[in-house]
């Protein structure tokens, strides 16, 4: 068992609980699969997809969705969620995003990977993941891809450890390689290793791998790390946000200001 899944087997519910805390991000996310999934029943592979929480949004919108995790804590806690919703999804799959064997080639018409690539921190295994997930997706699937970007852990530094020299010395540290190994210093990025991408890579991978871009949005918007306001809103002025943040988030100047980016792209017949 790695340091990843042995993270998330305990911090199911923490990691549930991320995206009521940060209302925008799942917000826009889920905004972004209106537009671009095909049209339900489709069937959608939510690899990485840990308790659950997408795939659970888009089943009660009619998909077929498998989940995948390399955290079995993560699928319990799914199935325990999915019944409370009342839905049902198609499995429930204890993998890894290196190795979809048990998947079947083209077996589905979308895939959301929002989580692997930001946990696997070589770029031989993120680009296994990319190429597993290409060879799951039917001809013209689409791809939801997720990244946190260079800049975010040093913004987090900046609002809430601006003085400590152990945290500046592990802004360096990313800001060169990119790279975060599990440290005493890095317990407020998680407590495993980590992957954080340039905004300006992102296209070229996603296009190297067969990928044809359709989209790339921050997820945040233009409020990233000063949300909190605009997470407590009711219903119809938290909306306005969301479709503003929405908009603001496909413009590629606030892209390094976000911490998450989503990258949509189409299956091609090219590599």
């Amino acid at each position: 068992m790695n340091e990843t899944e042995t993270f998330y087997d305990q911090n199911a519910q923490y990691e549930w609980d991320r995206l009521q805390r940060h209302r925008t991000e799942f917000a826009v996310t889920l905004r972004v699969l209106k537009d671009y999934l095909p049209p339900a029943p489709a069937k959608i592979a939510d690899i990485g997809g840990g308790p659950g929480r997408y795939s659970i949004a888009l089943a009660q919108r009619g998909y077929q969705v498998t989940l995948i995790d390399l955290s079995k804590g993560c699928l319990e806690f799914a199935k325990q969620k999915a019944h409370e919703a009342d839905v049902e999804l198609s499995s429930y799959v204890h993998g890894d995003a290196t190795n979809l064997r048990s998947l079947g080639d083209e077996s589905f018409d979308a895939v959301l990977l929002m989580g692997p690539l930001y946990h696997l921190p070589t770029n031989k295994e993120r680009r296994q993941a990319l190429q597993k997930t290409r060879q799951v997706l039917k001809r013209d699937g689409i791809v939801f891809a997720a990244f946190i970007t260079r800049y975010a852990p040093v913004r987090w530094i900046a609002k809430n450890e601006p003085a400590s020299h152990d945290y500046l010395e592990l802004a360096k540290q990313i800001l060169s390689t990119g790279v975060q190994r599990p440290s005493r210093e890095a317990q407020h990025f998680g407590r495993t290793s980590a992957y954080f991408a340039e905004p300006t890579e992102i296209k070229p991978l996603m296009e190297s791998e067969g990928f044809e871009t359709l989209d790339v949005i921050a997820c945040e918007g233009v409020i990233s790390m000063i949300e909190e306001k605009i997470n407590e809103l009711a219903d119809e002025a938290f909306d306005i946000w969301v479709e503003l943040n929405y908009r603001l988030g496909r413009d590629s100047s606030v892209h390094g200001g976000a911490e998450h980016l989503l990258y949509v792209g189409r299956k091609t017949d090219k590599r």
